[in-house]
């Protein structure tokens, strides 16, 4: 099924797409199905991470669909027990052969646990070796990132980042795009923990456009020029989530206005700056690895 998805293009001239499948939490089945129906859509974009498992489920749903490899942007993250130089490379190509490819095409830190400095080096270095085609980082805020780029030679390309009506980040997006940063959604639907799709402000515009309440908070994020990755697990739903490219379909100043007073800085998942996650979290990966 062809689409108009359109890309966007990143600080090095390295286009994504702005709309991906994301497959956090997700099992081996439930991979392979949504994978499929997926690529059926017209998704070219999906987004995996070591600590979810299933990379090697995305590696075979990929190659069982039979679609060229050239024409996928795959991306995936190195967890936060993985810190030395060394241990990058060797779990870089772990995932490598788990998904079945010779190459990324965007790699990035997952979380911003103490020493990721060493997981960049050697990511600058896979990247100038071109077997990434851009690298980036996730949950990493401002102060993050100027830490970063104390000792880094290139800026990361990407920051991926809890965002959603609830959480609207306005001066991380604002930051980001200052720096030619692209700002990548996570959990861009809120999550079921904070019912966005059922606040009664997107409801009302959703029924005005006669859309979804989920297809109203994703067009959000198109029109900020964020890069989204909602997951789902159900074949309507993820053919839905890629209907936001119709030239009829487009929030007026006056809806993203409405939308952008419901920010409450309500997190679905952990804060950035919580050293006691980001420590507790290497312990866990550590001990479960």
């Amino acid at each position: 099924m062809a689409t108009n998805i359109p890309y966007i293009e990143l600080a090095n001239g390295v286009t994504i797409p702005q709309v991906g499948l994301g497959v956090f939490r997700m099992d081996d089945k439930e991979v392979a199905n949504s994978v499929k129906w997926a690529l059926e859509s017209g998704y070219r974009h999906i987004d995996t991470a070591s600590f979810y498992d299933n990379e090697e489920a995305v590696g075979k749903a990929i190659k069982d669909f039979g679609i060229d490899r050239k024409y996928l942007f795959i991306t995936t993250k190195i967890w936060n027990n993985i810190r030395r130089y060394d241990e990058t490379i060797e779990q870089f190509n772990r995932s490598l052969q788990k998904l079945n490819t010779d190459y990324l095409d965007l790699y990035l830190i997952h979380w911003p646990a103490a020493g990721f400095e060493e997981n960049w080096r050697a990511m600058e270095d896979l990247y100038k070796q071109g077997k990434i085609k851009a690298i980036g980082v996730s949950n990493f805020k401002a102060h993050h990132i100027e830490q970063l780029m104390k000792s880094a030679t290139i800026a990361p390309m990407i920051d991926q980042i809890e965002t959603h009506p609830y959480l609207q980040e306005n001066d991380l997006h604002k930051y980001l795009k200052e720096h030619h940063i692209v700002h990548e959604s996570w959990s861009p639907l809120g999550g079921g923990v904070n019912k966005v799709i059922d606040d009664p402000v997107i409801k009302e515009i959703a029924q005005n456009h006669q859309k979804s309440p989920a297809q109203i908070i994703l067009r959000w994020h198109i029109q900020r020029g964020e890069v989204i990755i909602p997951k789902s697990t159900h074949e309507k739903r993820i053919q839905e989530n890629i209907q936001l490219f119709n030239y009829h379909f487009h929030l007026s100043s006056e809806e993203m206005n409405q939308i952008a007073q419901l920010d409450s800085n309500k997190r679905v998942g952990a804060d950035p700056d919580d050293e006691k996650f980001l420590k507790d979290s290497t312990t866990y990966a550590t001990q479960n690895d």
